[in-house]
């Protein structure tokens, strides 16, 4: 209990202490076709401390946009990226806004001029609310480097910088395609454990795996004898599966074949409901594998579009692709390893066949929820717990 206590302290501390109000921050996504890119991200009370202003805590967009060009010179003076190839310069983009409790950080897209290859080093130079506050912080994250194993990384700090030190110097040459692949695996694996969608499809398809329909009636049910028949049952339902869904999340990710996400979304959830339906009901009698394969092509597209989240629909889209689909397989085997056996040593209990309707109504209950939610575009928020629970193990276990 009290390894639990500490561990939580240890937690708060560290989420307390990320985004704090006197932190900026530099997030660079680095790619290897297209430059270095990235954004500066200062909180609305730094601003108001260094410039003299007003800003309310929740300033938006709007509320910046007077102050644009004074705040991007000033960014401009007190910071810069060179290396080897020279210096680069800072190209503003786009306005946007991080909404945090403690006051809206405020960010300030950019990109670097003249990285026609990327340098082995990046020497960057940050020196941004330090004479205004001395107990300001600065840190700079590398979000998104494929060949690093930085997907869509938002809390691993690469660099610190402090009014005595504000030079630091990026290491960019120690990559490798192996370490971005095995990155592409642990995303996929990320992805089919926080994919609670996912997740209760696949119980609704292997929870008949260990009995057998009486006489191939409807409603009648009786243990399978053997081990291998009931592993051979959820061979070819994982097998139809994984092919249909592989299908699609390749078509997608190449751009072939594009589905609107609320629909795709929308048939997932539906996907869930009929299969449990089936268990009670048979609606393609002898073929449970139709229903596996049919609506896995609607999760592949869903999968597909994680991919294109995390900004991965251009470099090494062929390892990013074979990497997550790996992950993917890996961790649905792994959900199978945990259920599977229990399903089996219980399968000969009278109440099996209870179980398995019960079971069954309670994922068409879910099926129903999720779909009225997706097809309507609203948000009854009663999964966003589920979510956050299975989102806080998935940290813990260092996939995320």
């Amino acid at each position: 209990m009290k390894k639990l206590l500490f561990i939580y302290l240890l937690l708060s501390s560290i989420l307390t202490y990320a985004h704090a109000p006197n932190q900026s921050y530099i997030f660079l996504r680095i790619y290897e076709t297209d430059g270095i890119e990235g954004r500066y991200e200062i909180n609305v009370k730094e601003l108001n401390k260094i410039f003299n202003l007003s800003l309310p805590k929740n300033a938006s967009v709007e509320d910046l946009k007077p102050y644009q060009n004074l705040i991007q010179n000033y960014l401009l003076k007190n910071s810069s990226f060179k290396s080897e190839l020279g210096k680069h310069d800072i190209y503003f983009g786009d306005l946007g806004v991080q909404p945090i409790t403690s006051g809206n950080y405020m960010q300030f897209h950019f990109k670097l001029k003249d990285i026609k290859q990327l340098p082995d080093n990046l020497d960057v130079y940050y020196n941004v609310g330090f004479i205004e506050d001395p107990e300001h912080k600065g840190f700079l994250t590398v979000e998104h480097n494929w060949k690093a194993g930085l997907i869509n990384n938002e809390s691993i700090i690469a660099l610190d910088f402090s009014p005595s030190d504000p030079n630091d110097t990026l290491n960019l040459s120690e990559t490798s395609i192996f370490t971005g692949f095995i990155a592409m695996i642990k995303q996929g694996i990320w992805h089919i454990w926080i994919g609670l969608d996912h997740i209760l499809f696949l119980l609704a398809l292997i929870l008949p795996a260990v009995v057998r329909r009486k006489n191939k009636s409807a409603y009648g049910w009786e243990p399978v004898m053997t081990f291998k028949a009931a592993f051979l049952y959820i061979i070819k339902v994982v097998t139809y599966f994984t092919i249909a869904h592989t299908i699609t999340l390749t078509l997608a990710s190449l751009e072939l074949v594009n589905l609107p996400s609320q629909f795709v979304e929308s048939v997932i959830a539906f996907s869930i409901g009929l299969a449990a339906y089936h268990n009670i009901r048979p609606v393609f009698k002898m073929k449970d594998w139709v229903i596996a394969f049919i609506f896995g092509l609607f999760h592949g597209f869903g999968f597909a579009s994680v991919l294109t989240d995390l900004g991965l629909s251009g470099e090494f889209l062929t390892l990013s692709l074979l990497g997550f689909n790996i992950g993917v397989e890996i961790g649905q085997l792994v959900i199978i390893a945990c259920i599977f056996p229990i399903l089996y040593l219980i399968r000969k209990h009278q109440f099996y066949p209870k179980f398995l309707v019960f079971m069954s109504i309670f994922l068409i209950i879910v099926s129903l929820y999720w779909f009225i939610e997706r097809v309507f575009d609203i948000n009854l928020y009663v999964d966003d717990y589920i979510f956050m629970a299975t989102y806080d193990l998935a940290k813990w276990l260092g996939l995320k």
